[in-house]
Order: C-alpha cells, then sequence, then structure tokens
C-alpha cells in the first residue's frame, strides 16, 4: 500500500513464472491478488506534484537538473546509466526521512508514496514531513512543486525514455490528445485504504466510487492546461477519463467486485510486452485475453508476471491492488491534501458509514463527467455535497487525528459547506 508498483516490482522476472493458459485461471488469479479480504486498518497516500523552475515555470523540465535535486533519492527511471531492459533496483534509491519513496511520473512529475501505517495521526505526519523533504530537494536546484493538478503552463511532453512510458504513449496516442495528457501534464493524490472482510468488500468498493463524483466536486483544483483555462473543473480528471475508455471510466454497480475487475482487465488492451530490448509496444488492439488465447502473436505464452504488470497499465478511478487505490483526487496545495484524506478514510472507516453514502449518493453517484466538468456548479453534487461533509465530519472521531490535525480538518471543511450554499443560490 502506498507503494509504486511499477517500480518496486523489476520489470523482466529474475525467475520464470507460471504459464496462463486459460482465461479462468487468469481471472482467478486476479481475483485473488486484486481483493485481498481483512478488517480496513491500514491507510496510505500517495502524493504528485508537477515541477517547474522557480524563475519561469512555463521553462522545460530536464531530466538531469530533475536527478541532480533528487540526489540519491531518485528513481532509477532518471538514471541515464539504466540498461535498456528498465529492471530497477531499489537498493540504490534512498527513501526520503520519513520513509516515503519518490517515484518520477512520464512529464516529471514527483510522486511520494507513503509506507502503510494503521494511524492516521502518523500518516499525516510522514507525508508532510516528506512533502517538505521534497520541497526542499528542488528548491537547491532552483525548481518548486506544483499548486495544481494539471501543468497550467506547459504542454504534455515525456521527459522520461523508457520503454514502458513509450509504449504506453504509443498505445494512447491512437486513441487521442488524453493519454499523453494524462502521462505528462497531471497530479494527482490517491488515497490507499484496505479492500475490507469479504462481507464488506462490495459495499467499500460502491462507495468508494460513489463517493467520486462528489469529492471531485469539492476538490476540483486542474482548470487550467497548457497556459489555458479549460472549462472545466478538473482537467486531470477529464483527461484520465478519456486516456483509454472504456477501462478508464468507473465500473458499473455490481455485487463481485473481484470478478468484474478480472474480467475488465481480461478485455483491456494489453498496452505494454517487457521484452530484453528497447521496445515494448504491444501488437494493437491485443486484449490480454486475446494474448492468452494466441500467443503466437507475441511469440510467447503470457505468464502471471505478465498479468501483474499489465493491472499496473490499467487507469480507473479505482485501482484494486490487494487494497483499493483511489485514484479520483486532484493534487492540492500545500498541505491541503490532509482534509480530502481525512474525509474519505472517515466516510470510509465503518460499515454504517459506508452504507449511509451509498444513501447519501445516490443520485450523484454516476455524475462523474458533470463532476469533473462543473465541479460544484452542478446542483445534484452540490446538494449531496453538503451532506456528504456533514457525515464525514460527524466520523472524524474514528480516526486517531491529532486535535491539531482535527481542527485543521473541520476548519477546511466548514469552508466547503460555505462555498456550497452560495453556489446553490446562485444557480437558482
Amino acid at each position: 500500500m502506498g507503494t509504486p508498483t511499477e517500480v518496486t516490482a523489476p520489470p523482466v522476472p529474475d525467475q520464470p513464472s507460471a504459464v496462463l493458459r486459460d482465461r479462468g485461471d487468469a481471472e482467478g488469479y486476479v481475483a485473488l491478488v486484486c481483493f485481498k479480504h481483512g478488517p480496513p486498518q491500514l491507510l496510505g497516500v500517495e502524493l504528485e506534484w508537477t515541477v517547474h523552475h522557480r524563475s519561469d515555470p512555463r521553462r522545460p523540465l530536464d531530466a538531469t537538473l530533475l536527478s541532480r535535486a533528487l540526489g540519491a533519492h531518485a528513481p532509477q527511471t532518471l538514471n541515464p546509466r539504466r540498461d535498456l531492459t528498465g529492471r530497477t533496483d531499489l537498493t540504490d534509491q534512498r527513501p526520503l526521512p520519513a520513509g516515503s519513496l519518490i517515484t518520477v511520473e512520464p512529464g516529471g512529475q514527483v510522486e511520494i508514496s507513503t509506507p502503510p501505517t494503521s494511524s492516521a495521526a502518523d500518516l499525516i505526519s510522514v507525508a508532510g514531513a516528506d512533502a517538505a523533504a521534497l520541497a526542499d530537494l528542488l528548491e537547491r536546484c532552483g525548481l518548486v512543486l506544483g499548486h495544481h493538478g494539471t501543468d497550467s503552463y506547459r504542454p504534455p511532453r515525456r521527459l522520461l525514455q523508457v520503454p514502458r512510458y513509450e509504449a504506453m504513449q504509443s498505445a494512447f496516442d491512437l486513441i487521442g490528445p488524453e493519454g499523453s495528457r494524462m502521462m505528462c501534464s497531471t497530479a494527482s493524490m490517491q488515497v490507499c485504504l484496505d479492500a475490507g472482510e469479504p462481507g464488506q468488500s462490495a459495499s467499500r468498493w460502491q462507495a468508494a466510487h460513489a463517493l467520486g463524483p462528489v469529492l471531485v466536486a469539492l476538490f476540483a483544483n486542474s482548470p487550467s492546461l497548457d497556459g489555458r483555462r479549460t472549462g472545466w473543473a478538473s482537467s486531470r480528471l477529464r483527461a484520465t477519463l478519456g486516456t483509454c475508455p472504456p477501462f478508464t471510466l468507473p465500473p458499473e454497480p455490481c455485487e463481485d467486485p473481484a470478478a468484474q475487475w478480472a474480467a475488465m482487465a481480461m478485455e483491456a488492451p494489453v498496452i505494454c510486452i517487457r521484452r530484453d530490448g528497447p521496445s515494448w509496444v504491444a501488437p494493437r488492439g491485443m486484449s490480454f485475453a486475446a494474448w492468452i488465447a494466441d500467443p503466437g502473436r507475441v511469440g510467447r505464452r503470457p505468464t502471471r508476471d505478465d498479468l501483474d504488470y499489465h493491472l499496473s497499465t490499467l487507469f480507473p478511478p479505482v485501482r484494486p491492488k490487494g487494497y483499493l487505490e483511489i485514484r479520483y483526487l486532484d493534487s492540492q496545495p500545500g498541505s491541503r491534501w490532509v482534509t480530502p484524506f481525512a474525509l474519505l478514510a472517515a466516510l470510509m472507516a465503518r460499515p454504517s458509514t459506508t452504507d449511509q453514502v451509498l444513501d447519501l449518493t445516490r443520485s450523484s453517484a454516476r455524475r462523474w463527467v458533470e463532476a469533473a466538468r462543473d465541479g460544484l456548479d452542478d446542483p445534484v453534487l452540490a446538494a449531496t455535497a453538503g451532506k456528504v461533509v456533514r457525515l464525514g465530519a460527524g466520523a472524524l472521531g474514528y480516526l486517531d487525528l491529532t486535535e491539531t490535525q482535527r481542527r485543521q480538518v473541520l476548519d477546511d471543511l466548514a469552508m466547503c459547506l460555505a462555498t456550497i450554499p452560495n453556489r446553490q443560490r446562485r444557480l437558482a
């Protein structure tokens, strides 16, 4: 939880992996590894930012400068001496002082991933300390963290020249421009929560999605892209949803999310195939199920390691990884990420609260496009947001926040509530 899969897993396995010869076996494996059951105890966050020159935020970023700024904390994707297989070795990367690891996204966005913890208060302290440490590293080289969920100044430009991202861009560019924008110009905050006990996992999965449109609207923070206003409250979510539809869109509600996710993973196109060479481009339009059925298109049968890697190239609003990686929130300025994290964690902390979430969001749960485009100017989302904020504020007692942390969150939520009626009156 809170660890970047594409960095921690060796791109090319050192040991033979089980060969997949049947779709049913592959779906069973996906359901098993992506929905691990247990009481909801652990929390994690992944905080991402665009990076800019302090003197001119429009100036293009340089990989060598970013690598120098991060120093021993830099991932190997920034190392120009890496081999063409893209192999990584975390022994060469030092975590930040409080324990978070840094990853770098294709466009040079930086991300910190906290270690999992059962304490919300400790997680906020760890992430806050490591975010400050990251900002200090960048400052020494004249770089600063961005304040929005998109790069407001520069067009999409891929900084990392590694096989994974080259293959991803090749596949996404065939669909449209949103894939490059998502890869190179967006920054999110991700909240990681346990999937829950077997009897709870379906409702937790549904509640995590049902909250999406309301929380997107409440915390939308990406109105601009490439030096212009887009007309969307969350241009970041617009780019993500449009990257590879329908596989980047939220799923329909169902009673067996593990089976639903496994079936979707089989139908999703394979974006890249790891090879001992510079090109990982996959046959165009080939799903993972098609690879199992016709391995001759690749020249070998897929393995479980290939399937694990395939899962890391799927970008839905909520991604199951043995826990729930909630991916739909825009990056927030400074320490403002604490409020959406605490609100989401509190709302998902108890079965009784998730049941109330599902009831309160009946009218808004599918309004993803409206949330990204209109934010709280959408009257349905505005009406639901007030109820959700009040429910979350009342549930903060389920978290072990310090008094200072709790007061910060309550003050921020009060500001959210103060804006909602004004918007509703304006719409009336």
